[in-house]
């Protein structure tokens, strides 16, 4: 992807890629609301507070990106590979590959770089692995393939294209929009059960800003939907978002109890903010240099982290959320927490260390206890719509 570019030359080209915003003197003394372009070409309003911490995070980044340089200069362009323990390895060997392990898990949590973002998803997602093991022209082959055929999928995503980030200086134009088509419908063919999904259209499409080709940005979006995230969370039912919302609200009981207890009080339904958070990955909600930071830990620890995520914001608003004494007011503060929560760290401190340890045998567990009663209720959802028992 780099050509014969050197680190260095990378290293600079990386380091310009992260601009330090400057709202002007009149913004800066009025306080006033300001809009700026973060990064991925996104327009972002926020006060200058917002711009500070949005600074103070890049330059962390940049921090962090000369970490990741200085490791590959060290240990080679690929050590992240090098982390599986197996019992045929040598001691030695076996000793570096765990001591990879334990440095890749803290520098995700920390932050990709963003120049090495497209190659460490690629690689450490299994997506890689996953495209290897068809005809190097598979995706071409899929594509030409299907590009006259007309489906309710196609259909569907060809209504959603201009309501995907309008107003983005790519996205939004008819080079983005056919990028963005070719993704999703050549998917669509690739698996009928999923074919295609609202909130399907958000996560393609971040992920063509970050991975810069269409090939590996549908790729990157096979191994989330099929290894990464639970099955059946974007069928036509939606059964496995469904499961996901009710192993949040067992979770918000455990692990935020007083706030579980009074959403219970107001009858707030987890739903009305979680089934966007769960469906697009939090690319609708949080700021997209944060939602990607959020996807770095996602692609390499798997879909507990969405859970992670979610209980951060709410205990993030702990003693907001308190106070709150009708449904809408949760609402505001939760969309309002969101939208400005530029400092991913923030959010990943409270993730990681304030929620406490989560395992993905514990919330498989806590799946395979909620989806029978997901399933009953969408029969009896399903009994009701159909009385004749048409199915059709």
């Amino acid at each position: 992807m780099h050509g014969t570019q050197s680190k260095r030359d990378l290293a600079f080209e990386y380091q310009a890629q992260i601009p330090i915003l400057r709202p002007s003197i009149h913004a800066r003394r009025a306080n006033i609301t300001v809009k700026f372009q973060d990064i991925y070409g996104f327009t972002v309003e926020g006060n200058v507070d917002d711009v500070n911490v949005l600074n103070e995070v890049r330059e962390k980044v940049r921090q962090q990106g000369r970490v990741w340089w200085a490791l590959e200069a060290s240990k080679g362009a690929n050590w992240y590979l090098e982390t599986h323990v197996s019992s045929t390895l040598k001691s030695s060997l076996k000793f570096t590959a765990l001591v990879n392990q334990i440095t890749l898990k803290r520098l995700i949590r920390k932050g990709i770089p963003p120049n090495l973002r497209p190659k460490v998803w690629f690689a450490m997602s299994g997506a890689a692995k996953k495209k290897s093991t068809v005809p190097e022209s598979y995706y071409n082959d899929l594509t030409t393939a299907v590009v006259d055929k007309v489906t309710p999928a196609t259909k569907q995503i060809d209504h959603d294209l201009p309501r995907t980030f309008p107003g983005h200086p790519w996205l939004d134009t008819p080079e983005g929009h056919a990028a963005l088509r070719r993704v999703l419908v050549g998917y669509s063919f690739r698996d009928s059960d999923v074919g295609y999904c609202q909130g399907l259209n958000y996560v393609a499409a971040l992920l063509l800003l970050v991975m810069k080709t269409e090939e590996d940005a549908f790729w990157m979006l096979a191994v989330l939907l099929e290894n990464v995230l639970v099955s059946d969370c974007y069928t036509n039912n939606l059964s496995g978002c469904h499961v996901e919302q009710r192993v949040f609200k067992d979770l918000l009981a455990k692990k935020c109890p007083r706030i579980a207890a009074h959403l219970e009080e107001l009858e707030f339904d987890v739903s009305l903010v979680c089934t966007e958070w769960f469906l697009c990955l939090f690319s609708k909600s949080l700021p997209s240099e944060t939602t990607l930071r959020v996807w770095d830990v996602l692609f390499y620890e798997g879909a507990k982290v969405l859970f992670h995520t979610a209980l951060a914001i709410f205990k993030m608003k702990e003693e907001e959320l308190l106070m709150a004494n009708h449904v809408g007011d949760v609402i505001n503060i939760i969309q309002r927490t969101t939208h400005h929560l530029f400092d991913p760290d923030e959010l990943l401190t409270v993730a990681f260390d304030k929620i406490g340890f989560m395992t993905t045998t514990t919330i498989s567990k806590q799946r395979k206890k909620q989806e029978p009663a997901v399933m009953a209720e969408l029969d009896q959802r399903l009994r009701r719509l159909n009385p004749n028992g048409d199915e059709k």
